[in-house]
């Protein structure tokens, strides 16, 4: 019996590892058309392939890839990888044989799997392998730094590692996409990130990859159960946006006449993220155990059941129309503008629902200057401190009053629209508060407000956040911690919250477990923090809500002696309160 030599096929497959993943698709793709053109040659000649068995599979492929060095060698090309010839393959009439036995349906099975095998190996080693490239500089660049002296070396030996560092992460969010371009939306803030990575990965914003169009339009076929022409007048190809899990297009209804925005689920995708969210995972137990006091792993578990929600439309669209509803039935003036849902073209993987016209908030500076207005101007200041003002109200209701909330505002989702009026897209992370946790977190608003590092040490146990503290002044770094993950102020002197930084309170104190469902808090208000910093207005989210966590503890019977005649009263308070602020506030 003829046996191939494993060497070819070995180093084929590692050679595929050790590709970016277009490029491995795009290999895998090439030998699936020409085992179907070396079908279609065997039909024509009418020839009946040989049975197939799983064991012949190393045997026909080792065949294939000699013919391909072999092709590339005759036509004078370099080939990608080198393969070594089997020994056993001496003439082309084996090597024809060979061929011939590739054509049976199991191989084609084979084919159809084999990147759908490799793609998660792939994932999971170009995560590692890039991963651990970043972290042993790190830890390299920090060992030199110990034999610095000089400040001023020993900084711009740090600002060199990060530029390094930024360029690798930026391709490992690039290339890899899904999990890792949700990550460098948190990671590219101002106010946690170096200035280097920031610059790098707030430019991956909108380079998610994007669903061909003729997919889309068969996805929709499929889903609403109509024909494309029937259902839609027109239709944008180009998607408006497109992000890890979905992409946007612009369309209006036939029957309604209406402008709408069409959210389509990229197809293939959940799987691979949730591979990604493995992989964290087990990262951030690494660094648990040798860098980071903080209880990541635990925000890792509830990363991982968000990421699963956002899968399902229909709960997206429900969460959509109750946020709406709780806007319009507790205020005389909505402070954000969430989109109407049209109800009848809702499934699991297609939502549609009412077009609102705006600029990213991202791309508010560039708008100012484009219409004739110094960005760093009065009337500039004002506007900002009107989109920060409806977005501050916004949060206070959903989180403190109502304990259900958009977890995700980062600044792709936030659109600026007409007399600078806000709305909040992309409702596919929301979270319910359990009442235990909406009444800690009111109750540790207040404590911060009022600076009351007692009150903040007690809202600790209330929560269920445990720490382990050696410092003199416990109760100080307990409230200093509290301020850096809870409100959007950075305290004075302070840039950024990294954990990395000298100083930080998360080297001084060790936060042993944190509550997976305070998650979704904690990074809203790091995403709210990384808007205020990039507005160029330091606030306290915590002194605005005074009102609304005063009336929440209230309600609860929790809280005496505070007159709230009713809800309307005490949000008009904390409109006047935000104002007041505003008005005052050095931009």
């Amino acid at each position: 019996m003829l046996v191939a030599n494993p060497f070819s096929v070995t180093r084929y497959l590692f050679a595929f590892i050790w590709e970016n993943p277009a490029t491995f698709e795009k290999k895998s793709l090439h030998l699936g058309k020409t085992l179907q053109l070396l079908e279609e040659g065997a039909k024509k000649k009418e020839q009946q392939p040989s049975p197939w068995s799983p064991t012949q599979t190393p045997l026909a492929l080792s065949a294939f890839l000699n013919h391909e060095t072999q092709y590339y060698y005759q036509n004078k090309r370099k080939p990608d990888i080198i393969f070594h010839r089997s020994r056993t393959i001496q003439n082309s009439n084996l090597l024809r044989l060979r061929h011939l036995e590739m054509l049976s349906p199991g191989l084609r099975e084979f084919q159809e799997n084999l990147t759908a095998h490799l793609t998660p190996w792939h994932r999971s080693f170009q995560f590692w392998i890039r991963a651990a490239d970043i972290y042993t500089t790190y830890k390299v660049c920090q060992f030199r730094a110990g034999f610095v002296k000089d400040a001023e070396k020993r900084e711009a030996m740090w600002e060199r590692q990060h530029e390094l560092a930024a360029d690798k992460m930026y391709s490992l969010c690039s290339d890899l996409g899904g999990l890792f371009l949700k990550a460098a939306q948190i990671l590219g803030k101002p106010d946690l990130a170096p200035a280097a990575w920031v610059r790098r990965l707030v430019t991956l914003c909108d380079k998610a990859p994007v669903t061909p169009f003729e997919v889309v339009c068969s996805i929709l076929e499929k889903e609403l159960g109509q024909t494309f022409t029937k259902m839609f007048e027109s239709f944008d190809a180009e998607p408006i946006g497109s992000a890890s899990i979905a992409q946007v297009h612009r369309a209006r209804l036939r029957c309604e006449k209406t402008d709408v925005a069409v959210k389509v689920q990229h197809p293939g995708v959940q799987q691979l993220m949730m591979i990604d969210i493995h992989n964290v995972q087990a990262f951030v137990l690494f660094l648990q155990k040798t860098d980071i006091k903080f209880d990541l792993f635990s925000l890792t578990k509830e990363v991982e059941k968000q990421v699963g929600y956002e899968f399902d439309f229909l709960r997206e669209a429900e969460a959509m129309e109750r946020i709406r509803h709780s806007f319009h039935a507790n205020n005389k003036k909505v402070p954000v503008l969430v989109p109407h849902v049209i109800r009848d073209m809702v499934t699991r993987n297609v939502v549609v629902m009412e077009f609102i016209n705006g600029i990213p908030i991202m791309n508010l500076g560039d708008e100012i200057a484009k219409r004739g207005i110094d960005p760093r101007g009065k009337l500039a200041a004002v506007a900002k401190q009107k989109i920060l003002k409806n977005l501050t109200l916004a949060y206070g209701q959903m989180i403190l009053r109502d304990g259900f909330f958009h977890a995700d505002p980062h600044p792709g989702n936030i659109l600026i629209c007409k007399d600078s009026e806000v709305s909040l897209l992309d409702y596919g992370q929301v979270k319910q508060l359990p009442d235990d946790l909406r009444l800690g977190y009111a109750n540790l608003v207040l404590a911060l407000a009022d600076k009351d590092p007692s009150r903040a040490t007690q809202s600790y146990k209330e929560l269920g956040i445990e720490t382990l503290s050696t410092c003199a002044d416990e109760e100080k770094e307990l409230f200093e911690l509290a301020v850096r993950m809870f409100d959007t102020k950075l305290p004075p002197g302070v840039t950024m919250i990294s954990p990395f930084c000298e100083g930080s309170s998360l080297n001084k104190v060790a936060v042993q477990n944190f509550p997976e469902e305070l998650f979704s808090v904690l990074k809203t208000m790091q995403l709210l923090r990384g808007l205020s910093v990039g507005l160029g207005i330091n606030y306290s989210c915590a002194e605005q809500w005074r009102p609304i966590a005063e009336e929440a503890l209230f309600r609860a019977g929790r809280l005496k002696g505070v007159l709230i005649i009713t809800q309307h009263c005490c949000f008009q308070k904390c409109w006047q309160s935000t104002e007041t602020w505003l008005l005052e506030t050095n931009v």
